[in-house]
């Protein structure tokens, strides 16, 4: 395959761009990771989300040599408006990672970085039709994207929230930020819950379709 699969990353942390280029790594030299450096350091605000959909879309529009594309945040800034461009294959985070679930449990759970992002999770699994299988979505106390990846007192409330998660029904644990790929093994050994990463999950159902 000649053509990239371009995973863009919404925010300008270069931490959280390399923690997903070491994970989808595993599947090969197929990827190509970019961030978006006029972008916050993490996307939390629904103001955030929908300015990063813009640059997500430039992004996509100035590399038309991709063979498919990755918006690597888990609030799937700028997937309609790729889609409503043409764009033939575009996957979101937040599907993949939900979808990818379904196929380890019934029931599953999300830890989103805070407390402000949980509605506009909501919104969006209303929208695909999912909510009746989630178990729960609990938050962080508002942690940065890269920090949630690579912070051990942020591992330790991760691993709390994975493990209530569990108490409340969830086999399957999504996890709610594109910078916490560094922990999905290990959050798996620690808790026995099957643990998804949303990117690794995109970047699987990607390469399946250009390669399929």
């Amino acid at each position: 395959m000649s053509s990239p699969i371009l995973i863009i990353n919404p925010n300008s942390s270069g931490e959280v761009t390399d923690g997903i280029r070491d994970a989808v790594a595993a599947l090969g030299s197929h990827f190509e990771v970019v961030d978006i450096p006029q972008n916050p350091a993490t996307i939390a605000s629904d103001e955030d989300v929908a300015r990063a959909g813009l640059e997500v879309l430039a992004t996509a529009r100035a590399r038309p040599d991709a063979s498919a594309y990755i918006t690597a945040c888990f609030s799937d800034p700028g997937l309609d408006l790729l889609r409503a461009e043409g764009v033939k294959i575009a996957i979101g985070c937040q599907e993949a990672g939900i979808l990818t679930a379904f196929a380890r449990a019934d029931r599953f759970g999300i830890i989103a970085l805070s407390e402000r992002s949980i509605p506009r999770h909501l919104r969006k699994m209303r929208q695909m039709g999912v909510s009746e299988r989630l178990a729960g979505e609990l938050a962080l106390p508002g942690v940065s994207a890269a920090a949630s990846g690579r912070d051990e007192a942020v591992y330790v409330l991760v691993r709390e929230k994975a493990e209530e998660l569990g108490r409340m029904g969830a086999g399957a644990i999504v996890l709610g930020c594109a910078g916490m790929a560094p922990i999905r093994a290990r959050l798996e050994r620690d808790t026995g819950l099957a643990v998804i990463d949303p990117v690794m999950a995109a970047a699987s159902i990607a390469l399946g379709a250009v390669l399929g």
